[in-house]
């Protein structure tokens, strides 16, 4: 995506460049200093070759501070100096400009290269030179026209820069998302050709309840991973009590739901909490052996939520986190913007909590 954003500002470049000399050509027996005009014209060409160079040898350097900054110094120059080159006082009357269009694409550059914000300061920076061009043509009377006429070319360029940013940004968050759609799709098709046959059939052939219990559990939370995984409510409460409900049924123990009546998270939110506590409570009948777990939810700070068990606790310091501690429970969280901590002691059970903002 990005080469062919690159080849698109490379043919707008060549195209400006076209377009600026014509105009000089045009214009050039009403022109002060046309060997000036023509002079900052054969800088643009050396500047758009050398692009051009760049953007066939390694576009993605075209993206880098100093091209960028290289086409802005050039395009600045190119608006100023032209109220040098053009006669005095006519700047904002008659004629045409021979930068009003090539500068554009250092601006478009700036936006893709660091963001809409930084693609609005290279546009009003821009649009600084246009002003300063009509002080070096020595234009001393500024008509509402021309005051107008300059306000409308410093919004222009901008806005232009903002939105290149903002559209280009929006292009790499579409791309990432396709990208992981299709990866996901990948490895759904892999599992259920494999993993989710073979849970089905352990659920339909084991003779341990328990056993059989547990499969469809992981059959289903795999199925909810790779075909959607937030849940269809924003009650966290009822997200939380069927995160209970499933430890009762596979590890047989107890869990006391304790959430405010009046609460009210988003969904993202509740998938984040939901998800951690789940894992929270695995690990709590897995690896501790608890036969009674306590959920309490408060939402005076932010959202926090505590789990904690009677099981046969552990030291967090001395026991590296395991794949469901670090991803399913804290890379939960702090992918919402959350924190996590664990604490807990031998024989004395543990306490996951949590915080979202």
């Amino acid at each position: 995506m990005e080469r062919s954003v690159l080849q698109g500002l490379a043919m707008f470049r060549w195209v400006a460049w076209a377009w600026m000399a014509v105009v000089l050509g045009v214009s050039r027996h009403d022109l002060a200093h046309p060997g000036l005009a023509a002079a900052l014209v054969g800088a643009a060409l050396v500047v758009t070759v050398a692009d051009t160079s760049l953007w066939r040898a390694a576009p993605w350097r075209l993206l880098g501070r100093v091209p960028v900054l290289a086409e802005l110094a050039a395009g600045a120059a190119l608006v100023t100096l032209d109220g040098l080159a053009r006669r005095g006082g006519t700047v904002l009357t008659v004629g045409q400009s021979i930068g009003s269009t090539w500068p554009l694409v250092g601006i478009l550059s700036a936006g893709v290269a660091f963001g809409p914000g930084w693609g609005a300061a290279a546009g009003g920076a821009m649009g600084g030179a246009r002003i300063v061009s009509t002080v070096v043509n020595d234009v001393r009377n500024y008509s509402s026209t021309g005051v107008l006429s300059l306000t409308n070319t410093v919004l222009f360029y901008a806005l232009a820069g903002g939105v290149a940013g903002y559209v280009y940004q929006l292009l790499v968050r579409a791309r990432e998302e396709v990208a992981g759609a299709q990866a996901r799709e990948e490895v759904a098709r892999t599992l259920h050709d494999g993993v989710l046959q073979t849970l089905a059939v352990v659920e339909r052939r084991a003779g341990d309840p328990a056993l059989s219990r547990l499969a469809r559990e992981q059959e289903r939370d795999l199925r909810e991973f790779l075909f959607g995984s937030k849940p269809a409510t924003s009650d966290l409460g009822a997200a939380l009590r069927a995160a209970a409900a499933r430890f009762e049924d596979v590890f047989g123990g107890r869990v006391q739901v304790l959430v405010p009546d009046d609460l009210e998270v988003g969904r993202d939110a509740v998938a984040a909490m939901a998800g951690a506590v789940g894992e929270a409570l695995t690990n709590a009948g897995k690896h501790g052996g608890a036969g009674r777990v306590v959920v309490f939810v408060d939402d005076e700070d932010g959202l926090f939520c505590s789990v904690k068990d009677d099981g046969c606790g552990f030291d967090p310091a001395a026991t590296p986190e395991g794949v469901g501690l670090s991803r399913s429970i804290r890379g939960r969280i702090e992918d919402a913007g959350g924190r996590v901590e664990v604490t807990g002691a031998h024989g004395r059970g543990s306490e996951v909590r949590l915080w979202l903002p």
